[in-house]
């Protein structure tokens, strides 16, 4: 298994170097193609009788154009000579930016990005809602944290809940986990499930070798907050990459995650692979 796609999403007017450089790394190691990809909101203007300026419009529609050819242009020249099979894809759209991204994300086997951890009202035109995105792509999402300029996939944990969640996650880990050197396989349970979660762990560890992985099982008790003690064990283990199902629910049209797929999100400092 591998992936033969990577696409990635790309913040306008902002720079991506750091995150451009990271998705040639792995489009080098899977020998993948690659689609840019952006997209925006055009900010309504309405006045006090209720009409839109056309010319205010028009400006708008302007500026973020330019924003996309430099973002399109920055893909192209960290990406070009790199990587064989390069494609763009932008758009000026009314509908969420989590849905334009998650509709196209049907093109590729892997979406890379970052979280978006807030900003004016001018950033939220131009950032998606990583939590709509997450649940709608139907694809995986590597998120790489503001500041990683390498990934180097050596040393991956799987954060495992006995969930469809994590066990999608882990499946479409495969190609990331067949790459490591070392894969752990933790579970956080309460004193009266920690044999149950050792049987889950065995369980797990075996269908991995099949697949000509070998992870090694850690069963943590639990404390109380499960997000910090993932982050003890991947600090501890050195994890590169921290594996795990992405949890959440509808509410309205939004989905509000869950607080250890929120703080994966918003509060770690290693890459993180989420599916739902």
């Amino acid at each position: 298994m591998t992936y033969a796609t990577l696409m990635v999403h790309l913040e306008l007017g902002k720079p991506n170097a750091d995150l451009l450089q990271i998705t040639a790394n792995l489009a080098q190691r899977f020998q993948a193609s690659v689609i840019g990809i952006a997209a925006c909101q055009p900010i309504q203007y309405v006045y006090g009788d209720g009409f839109i300026s056309g010319q205010v419009m028009e400006q708008n529609r302007d500026e973020i154009q330019r924003e996309a050819d430099a973002a399109e242009t920055e893909f192209r020249a960290v990406l070009g000579g790199r990587v064989s099979g390069l494609d763009w894809r932008f758009a000026i759209t009314g509908a969420s930016i989590a849905d334009y991204i998650g509709e196209e994300a049907r093109s590729a086997d892997l979406l890379i990005t970052k979280p978006d951890r807030g900003g004016s009202m001018l950033d939220r035109t131009r950032n998606v809602d990583m939590g709509d995105l997450i649940i709608r792509a139907g694809r995986p999402v590597l998120l790489v944290p503001a500041g990683a300029t390498r990934l180097t996939p050596d040393r991956v944990m799987i954060a495992w809940k006995d969930s469809r969640e994590a066990r999608r996650a882990t499946l479409d880990a495969l190609p990331f986990l067949e790459m490591a050197s070392r894969v752990t396989l933790v579970e956080i349970a309460a004193e009266d499930e920690m044999a149950g979660a050792g049987k889950r762990l065995d369980d797990v560890s075996s269908w991995l070798k099949r697949h000509g992985i070998a992870a090694e099982p850690f069963v943590v008790r639990a404390t109380g907050d499960d997000a910090s003690a993932i982050e003890a064990v991947a600090r501890e283990q050195s994890a590169d990459v921290i594996v795990a199902g992405a949890y959440g629910h509808s509410r309205l049209r939004e989905w509000v995650l869950g607080g250890v797929t929120a703080d994966l999100l918003l509060a770690s400092n290693r890459c993180a692979l989420l599916a739902h």
